[in-house]
């Protein structure tokens, strides 16, 4: 058994069966070692944005990391803006990064680079193998490692002569660490604040953004008056009828100072104190409310879910949950507008969806059009660097693929990872892109407005305008594979939407919606 036999044998056994990739020469060992290990399945992306994009997605969906394969420093760096939003996301994912032999390196070839500097910006778990009998027990520690709460990125780099060695072993799992336990008294504590009788504000994030988290906070709020918000950017957030519908804290200062104004504390579990996306001239970064308190019920590596439950127990022992009931709009007709396409997926959206949301400025009213609808999941922009939406789509097809995955997309985003189209059709994934094409980039039209820049005139305009010539990109997506067509009505959408979910295999849908600002 050579290193890379001995790597794919760790990592099946350690749970991990897809490996997403885009190889180069320092990993021709690991692709050949694919046929040794049939339970492994490798999928391939054009581009290693994509590679590390459905990485996330699959992980957020199955509940355990994927595999990357990526080329060097060079293969990482590409992937390093999606690995960006999946470090925010706090998914497990297993990147192994190939490398020169390690007698190469001295020569310092065209492709030579400090990889272990590239992975710091991650803030997850580096190692080398140097050996190739130490390879398994390295993969184990790397699965270990992308799995310790509340999860992370784990990066193993695997020079090519230890790839291709004699001598490799395979270990058993190594068990990751678990969430801890939040004590009685710190539930106590909190308790007290929320019999406090002053506002109090109640903001989860992470796993308790699922059915469980979300029954015990909608009992709190009901019990005590407390006002409940979901984290900005949740990593995957259960929604629709008979669950609880939170309402996520805003995108825009404004919106969060409106959210939390007369809180007088804000407790915090499974994310993080609030602050602004960016710096504006004259505003606070800080968003909690000058002079409230935070409160800390359980951070991010201690088990939110259960500390939940607990307090929920404490002050809001006979209290049941406020769910949300059945309701969807009507279909709309006419034109669309920022306002009309979204009711047209609320009428549609199919049980159990997995809705992957890049939609961005376009998509501000979507929650309020879904909250009603069969129950599905939403992966949203964690870290805020786009292009994620076609990947994260991509790999929650893999990892579900009974489920319909809807890809609600922005124009501009979409074509930083527009490639991953491609690997939809090559895996006959069940997505739906519903891109949502304003030919903007809508949300800098926003920011240069907000962010208080003067002389914003015809040379500035131009850098955010994507008119000129316009893209079709029914003829993109038709080129990669996946069949598409245009809707420029609520009528058309609905018609295109119905189409793209009764076939099997990916579809796209051009939709033409004027821009919110």
């Amino acid at each position: 058994m050579n290193g890379a036999q001995s790597l794919i044998r760790t990592l099946v056994e350690a749970g991990v069966d897809v490996c997403f990739a885009n190889p180069g020469t320092s990993e021709m060992h690991f692709v050949a070692a694919l046929d040794s290990v049939p339970e492994m399945r490798g999928v391939l992306a054009l581009f290693e944005g994509a590679v590390t994009g459905a990485a996330d997605g699959y992980a957020r969906i199955a509940g355990r990391p994927a595999a990357t394969l990526l080329h060097l420093g060079p293969g990482l760096a590409n992937g390093l803006a999606n690995l960006h939003n999946a470090k925010r996301a706090h998914t497990p994912i297993v990147n192994v990064i190939g490398d020169h032999a390690i007698d190469h390196k001295k020569y310092d070839a065209p492709l030579e680079s400090d990889i272990e500097a590239l992975t710091g910006s991650l803030n997850g778990w580096t190692r080398r193998s140097d050996h190739t009998a130490d390879v398994g027990a390295d993969a184990a520690a790397a699965v270990a490692a992308a799995q310790d709460a509340p999860g992370r990125i784990a990066n193993l780099i695997l020079p090519a002569d230890v790839s291709w060695g004699e001598g490799g072993k395979t270990c058993p799992p190594v068990p990751a660490r678990v969430p801890k336990e939040v004590d009685e008294a710190t539930v106590g504590q909190i308790a007290e604040v929320l019999r406090s009788g002053e506002q109090v504000a109640l903001l989860i994030g992470g796993a308790a953004c699922r059915e469980t988290g979300l029954r015990a906070a909608s009992r709190i709020a009901a019990a005590t008056g407390a006002k409940p918000f979901v984290e900005v950017f949740p990593a995957r957030l259960e929604r629709g009828a008979g669950l609880p519908t939170i309402e996520r804290l805003g995108y825009l200062a404004e919106h969060v100072e409106y959210q939390l104004q007369g809180v007088k504390h804000v407790i915090i579990a499974g994310t993080k104190a609030p602050v602004s996306f960016f710096a504006y001239p004259g505003k606070a970064s800080d968003l909690v409310p000058e002079g409230a308190q935070v409160h800390t019920l359980a951070g991010l590596d201690a088990d939110v879910v259960g500390a939940l439950q607990d307090l929920a127990d404490v002050v809001a022992a006979d209290t049941q949950p406020v769910l949300q009931e059945e309701n969807r709009p009507a279909l709309p007709s006419g034109p669309l507008t920022p306002q009309n396409w979204v009711e047209v997926i609320g009428a549609l959206l199919p049980d159990h969806a997995i809705i992957a949301d890049e939609a961005n400025t376009s998509g501000v009213l979507l929650p309020a059009a879904t909250a009603g609808a069969p129950r599905h999941d939403v992966l949203t922009l964690t870290g805020g660097a786009i292009g994620q939406g076609i990947p994260v789509a991509t790999g929650a097809a893999i990892a579900a693929p009974d489920r319909p995955v809807i890809n609600l997309q922005s124009d501009g985003s979409a074509l930083y990872t527009i490639s991953a189209l491609w690997t939809q059709a090559r895996e006959k994934s069940n997505v739906t892109t519903v891109l949502l094409n304003n030919r903007a980039y809508a949300i800098l039209r926003m920011e240069l407005q907000r962010v208080g820049a003067e002389g914003s005139g015809p040379k500035a305009q131009e850098l955010l305008d994507l008119s000129g010539p316009d893209m079709d990109f029914v003829k993109i997506a038709e080129g990669l594979g996946v069949p598409a067509r245009r809707a420029t009505t609520a009528e058309e959408l609905a018609d295109a939407f119905s189409w793209a979910l009764a076939e099997p295999g990916p579809h796209l849908i051009d939709t033409i919606v004027p821009p919110l600002v």
